[in-house]
């Protein structure tokens, strides 16, 4: 087993932590985020900590009345976890990334002896049944919830290789130094989303007896008129 696995396998990592940030959210020491006026609820950071390759820091701000989106580190010696889920209908379907994606990572990785992209992608493909399984036994009790959804942005960084993986419109950017005083974000993945002409011809040749899987609504294109957001 790698070293950085079985941290990961025996709960050693320092879990940077499951963040599931609420109004009322608080860090796990009990302490608020530090970094926001502790009067504004809907905005919360954390300061710098570290992980593998560096130092990290988080900041959220709520946009929505009920905040659906959650986030987590998981960091150790020689790897760390980073993801992002942007819920839409509810928080169920990010919570459950929160809750499934890296342990399936962690155990992919055990099996196959190191992290790959066929590893990243197993993990995503693995968290997605699950939480397609879920929605199969519950939407009788519960059906809102089988219009749950979220996008998912990964990125592991593991012996100094970053792999990125996403599915959505979250984006994942890097900040290039140009110049002497410069920096620049540089797109590292690819938005799924309706307003881009190549996502809309994808899914006009995936649905061609659909005339109104793509539809312009108030200047904005949106799947079925009712959603930007692809895969």
């Amino acid at each position: 087993m790698w070293p950085w696995l079985e941290k990961i396998a025996s709960a050693c990592w320092d879990r940077v932590r499951r963040y599931a940030p609420t109004s009322t959210r608080r860090d796990e020491d009990g302490g608020s985020g530090s970094g926001a006026d502790a009067d504004d609820l809907l905005l919360w950071s954390r300061d710098l900590g570290r992980h593998a390759a560096g130092d990290f820091s988080f900041a959220v701000v709520q946009a929505n009345e009920v905040l659906e989106d959650y986030s987590q580190v998981e960091t150790g010696a020689a790897a760390t976890f980073v993801g992002v889920y942007d819920g839409h209908g509810g928080a169920e379907a990010s919570r459950f990334i929160s809750n499934h994606l890296s342990a399936h990572l962690v155990r992919l990785a055990q099996e196959s002896g190191a992290v790959s992209e066929n590893v990243v992608r197993n993990a995503f493909s693995a968290t997605e049944e699950g939480f397609l399984s879920l929605v199969r036994r519950t939407h009788l009790i519960k059906p809102s919830i089988a219009a749950i959804g979220s996008c998912c942005l990964v990125g592991v960084i593991w012996r100094k290789t970053l792999y990125l993986a996403n599915l959505g419109d979250s984006r994942a950017v890097v900040g290039c130094l140009v110049g002497s005083n410069k920096i620049v974000a540089e797109q590292l993945t690819r938005d799924h989303n309706a307003s881009i002409e190549e996502v809309r011809q994808e899914l006009k040749s995936l649905h061609p007896d659909d005339s109104q899987i793509v539809v312009l609504k108030n200047g904005v294109w949106r799947i079925k008129g009712i959603i930007q957001v692809y895969r």
